[in-house]
């Protein structure tokens, strides 16, 4: 559905390139995480996506419709929320999504409550947008992205600045989308838990490059992931390194062929005071930190 290939854009040519080639892709009817540092390249790639920005080097095509060449065509199977939604402060929610629906062609009355309702917004969706609080704001900004129905859905931090309740919400939302309607999504967010959650694939940049591109349980088959405390630290990494372990964050990680109870022994014996000694699943922070600290170079494919 959506193909990513070989894009590359410099702002400044004293500077590194925000994307640097980038390449990837997302199957119709999956949601892939795009993830990165402020500053990774994210926003850069998701405007060079959606046409509004054009890129040094590359291309992407959606639904094999090249977005450099035909934009009009290839977007207007796109939905998107891209940075901060924005709206006319002084009409009500309702009158905002007629004006803006009718810049891609407009959409019956009775398709815009179908979708004001779906988000939850059928209540307020008549008070103008200054009454509105942050996470309603987001609702009507999802109405908008599927007003008229796209092929595939563009997310940039949709989450930002909704409570714990408004986050849950979203995030079953996104996946009735997916298993409902058959939506592609591309998600970009710094909320790993709610990316790991959600996602089937996640895509990672570092410095306007891919590190990481695969299924979000694809990784860490090589490593048994720990959480252990002692009573001397630097004891306990010593001793880990001796194992052949490194630590990443708030996790210990050894190769899967070590034996846990081996390893505990090993900590006992090399005079750690282990009061913790616990494994975990593999998660996507601890991908995430160990792409992003250099631990994998060139990404997987």
């Amino acid at each position: 559905m959506l193909s990513v290939e070989s894009i590359t854009k410099q702002f400044d040519r004293n500077r590194p390139p925000a994307v640097d080639d980038l390449s990837f892709s997302v199957e119709k009817g999956r949601i892939c995480g795009l993830l990165g540092h402020n500053g990774a390249g994210k926003s850069t790639a998701l405007g060079v996506i959606l046409g509004m920005v054009y890129p040094d080097e590359g291309g992407v095509t959606i639904d094999e419709i090249a977005v450099q060449r035909e934009r009009e065509k290839a977007i207007a199977k796109v939905g998107a929320i891209f940075e901060a939604p924005a709206f006319y402060d002084y009409l009500s929610g309702w009158k905002n999504l007629k004006v803006l629906t009718s810049y891609s062609g407009g959409v019956s009355e009775s398709e815009m409550m179908e979708m004001v309702e779906w988000v939850g917004l059928e209540e307020r969706i008549h008070d103008r947008i200054s009454k509105y609080s942050h996470g309603m704001r987001q609702r009507l900004a999802l109405a908008q992205a599927l007003l008229p129905r796209p092929e595939l859905l563009i997310l940039d931090e949709p989450t930002d600045g909704l409570d714990p309740e408004g986050i849950v919400e979203f995030r079953e939302r996104v996946l009735e989308l997916r298993d409902r309607l058959g939506l592609t999504v591309l998600l970009s967010s710094h909320l790993l838990s709610e990316v790991e959650q959600v996602c089937d694939e996640v895509v990672i940049l570092q410095k306007g490059k891919k590190v990481y591109d695969g299924g979000v349980q694809d990784f860490g088959s090589d490593y048994v992931s720990f959480k252990i405390e002692a009573e001397n630290t630097q004891d306990l990494l010593e001793a880990w390194e001796k194992l052949d372990g490194k630590k990443v964050g708030d996790e210990f990680l050894i190769s899967q062929e070590r034996d846990p109870s081996e390893c505990l022994a090993a900590l006992v014996s090399d005079g750690v005071k282990v009061s913790r000694f616990a494994q975990q699943e593999n998660s996507l922070e601890s991908l995430y930190l160990q792409v992003s600290s250099g631990e994998e170079k060139g990404g997987k494919e």
